[in-house]
């Protein structure tokens, strides 16, 4: 079995648990490949010392498709995976050496069971929906997709600006409003669900439109088909506003004419077969926890 481990960063409270991953799949007898940069700082931080073979690029496990890839740290960790592994079909399987962690939903404290459980095959894989950006002026590159959401939001300046909305060529509306969130099913429990979005079910099928601090206090979020074009025109008194997927960053003006739909590939995100989507979310937002129970 071939397996890739991936991470953009170590600290020194994960380097034991950065240890037991690499024992446990020693003991499996994986074939283990390291993401170039990760394996570098490994190395130079004395966790591991033998020279795994590595895979830096897409391009690079588009040669060597793995079976799974292990991320370690956060959902932020994942997010990253996803663009050296983009359509491969790869299942990622995230630890959460982070805080929250709802992507990321296996426990530092359960690496060499969850390792066992992927050498046997013993775990369920969840295809996600992606939403993929296209605009007259170009933007984010060769990856221009994201998993949880992309948003529209000033930047330079206090003042609002005027995001026109248009859903199939037609027009929702303009909203006047700090900046607006278009999520995934995956990003309903991000920043969409920090604005007051509602949390969407992984295979619901739906996109959120949600608007960030909008002035007019009747205009809520939006829950409207995946399979719809959303697409927008940007005016404020500023010239530039900023545009994100996920966590990356481009500078826009009003010139760039934009439009997000649902991308024609999917990701694959694995986790033991005693975790579900339910579960998750009732013990990271602590459903059923309050002291009067």
């Amino acid at each position: 079995m071939r397996v890739f481990v991936y991470s953009q960063k170590l600290k020194d409270t994960d380097k034991p648990y950065i240890a037991d991953l690499f024992e446990a799949l020693e003991a499996e007898n994986m074939d283990i490949y390291v993401y170039g940069p990760y394996l570098k700082t490994l190395a130079g931080e004395g966790v591991i010392t033998k020279a795994y073979p590595t895979l830096s690029n897409y391009q690079d496990l588009k040669v060597n498709v793995p079976d799974i890839a292990f991320t370690m740290g956060g959902d932020g960790t994942i997010l990253g995976a996803i663009l050296h592994i983009r359509d491969l079909g790869v299942p990622i399987l995230g630890v959460n050496l982070g805080r929250l962690g709802f992507l990321s939903n296996v426990e530092k404290t359960r690496i060499k069971d969850a390792v066992k459980s992927a050498a046997n095959g013993n775990y369920n894989i969840e295809h996600r929906t992606m939403m993929t950006v296209d605009s007259n002026i170009p933007v984010f590159g060769e990856t221009p997709f994201c998993l949880n959401d992309f948003t529209i939001t000033k930047r330079d300046t206090s003042s609002m600006v005027t995001i026109h909305t248009y859903v199939d060529g037609n027009f929702l509306n303009s909203y006047w409003a700090d900046g607006i969130v278009v999520s995934t099913p995956t990003g309903s429990t991000g920043y969409s669900l920090s604005v007051g979005g509602p949390i969407i079910f992984p295979n619901s099928g739906n996109f959120v439109i949600a608007p960030i601090a909008p002035h007019n206090l009747n205009v809520r979020p939006v829950v409207l088909s995946d399979i719809s074009t959303i697409s927008f025109e940007i005016e404020g008194r500023s010239e530039n506003f900023l545009t994100t997927l996920d966590s990356r960053y481009e500078t826009i003006t009003s010139e760039h004419k934009i439009t997000v739909q649902k991308c024609d590939f999917k990701i694959a995100l694995a986790h033991p077969n005693d975790i579900s989507f339910m579960k998750t979310i009732r013990n990271k937002l602590l459903w059923g926890l309050d002291k009067r129970n």
